[in-house]
């Protein structure tokens, strides 16, 4: 059974401006790719193009990274974060609790069976699809709103490829980005030097 979770009532964090450092979510360990991280976080919400009040929906939540980010714009709106993982529901909750803003609902289930009962979205993030990616967006570009967009991060250049190919398929005008950032590491000696994160490829287009 799907169940999408209320909005959890708590305090705005209080100050807090956008952009959040990865080491302040709650993340399972070892870590398995379950982060989108702060670099490609903020391409992906720049591609999301949010309005205070957008509605959107972050399918393949994780940890939940994008969905309070995208509730800090989306102020006046709401978030669903979906996942099917149910062993990290409560670390997905956690995160939601601690910096969603009472915007963000939980939904635990796959999709694209757990969006049936979700509205109508003016936004969505896919960060993980699998093998139901063709369904998934399939029910996304389906259901997306007028005016809406679609953004999808990949770690696989085949399978954004083929994202890329079905959101022009639809009739949209696609645009494709890769991120390949290296964050500075302080060694021993006090040199610094960078290591390089896997690169991360950005998909998204605007429904007409």
């Amino acid at each position: 059974m799907v169940r999408a979770n209320s909005p959890v009532e708590v305090a705005p964090a209080v100050g807090r401006a956008l952009g959040l450092s990865d080491d302040a979510l709650e993340q399972r360990r070892p870590l398995r790719g379950q982060i989108t991280k702060s670099e490609v976080r903020a391409v992906s919400l720049y591609a999301l193009q949010l309005r205070p009040d957008s509605l959107v929906w972050d399918i393949g939540a994780g940890t939940g990274s994008v969905a309070v980010e995208a509730a800090r714009i989306a102020h006046d709106g709401c978030v669903y974060a979906i996942d099917k993982d149910a062993d990290s529901a409560d670390l997905l909750r956690n995160n939601v609790a601690r910096y969603g803003d009472g915007r963000v609902s939980v939904v635990i289930g796959a999709a694209p069976d757990a969006l049936n009962e979700l509205p109508d979205p003016d936004a969505v993030f896919i960060g993980g699809g699998g093998a139901a990616m063709p369904e998934i967006l399939d029910t996304a570009l389906r259901r997306l709103r007028a005016g809406g967009r679609v953004v999808a991060n990949f770690a696989v250049m085949e399978r954004a490829n083929r994202t890329y190919g079905a959101l022009r398929d639809a009739g949209m005008s696609p645009e494709m980005t890769v991120i390949s950032a290296a964050r500075g590491r302080e060694l021993p000696d006090g040199a610094l030097r960078l290591e390089a994160m896997n690169p991360v490829f950005i998909v998204w287009g605007q429904k007409e």
